[in-house]
């Protein structure tokens, strides 16, 4: 795990920095009491604090995206139960003319997939778009070429195809319950 060799890494260098501290100042005459006249600078334990920073701002990314995700599923939810509440009669039709719910419930969910992943590959659009615009403009010597990893997107697509599934499942269940009598006489 690359936390432990780091932090091996870091209490050696910070050994070893310590040592060296120690030689300088046999080596020359200081105060005893003057920590500012030899100093060591050991940017091992810098590049420390620049990883814990990099893990905290990578976990509130985490945390947003999956709050996004979130946000997400409930909106599609949404829709679909507004768009199954506008439909009914049609759904009404469909199980008086002897369809299954599960085909009920498979049209539905097919439909919550559908927006999830035209939504979710607009935003992908949007962001790679933005990203090819502002990644010129970033002068960094820590980002050199910003760009999104393929795998990285692919994994985030499928993701949104899991989470339209179960955004549209709620929907998918109360179209499946519809009774036809009702659904007919509902307008």
């Amino acid at each position: 795990k690359m936390a432990d060799n780091f932090d091996e890494a870091v209490a050696q260098s910070t050994a070893i920095a310590q040592g060296i501290e120690a030689q300088i100042k046999e080596l020359h005459t200081v105060a005893p009491d003057d920590q500012s006249a030899v100093r060591v600078n050991n940017t091992l334990e810098e590049a420390q604090k620049i990883y814990s920073l990099i893990a905290t701002i990578q976990a509130v990314f985490w945390f947003v995206g999956i709050g996004t995700i979130i946000a997400g599923i409930v909106g599609v939810g949404n829709i679909m139960l507004i768009i199954v509440k506008e439909r009914t009669k049609e759904i009404g039709i469909r199980k008086a003319l002897g369809a299954i719910p599960m085909s009920i419930v498979g049209m539905i969910l097919q439909e919550a997939v559908f927006v999830t992943i035209f939504a979710g590959l607009f935003g992908l659009i949007f962001g790679l778009g933005l990203l090819e615009l502002v990644g010129p403009q970033i002068d960094s010597d820590f980002i050199k070429y910003p760009q999104v990893n393929f795998n990285v997107a692919l994994a985030t697509v499928f993701i949104l195809v899991i989470a339209g599934a179960f955004a549209g499942f709620i929907p998918a269940y109360r179209a499946a319950k519809i009774k036809p009598i009702d659904a007919l006489r509902d307008e």
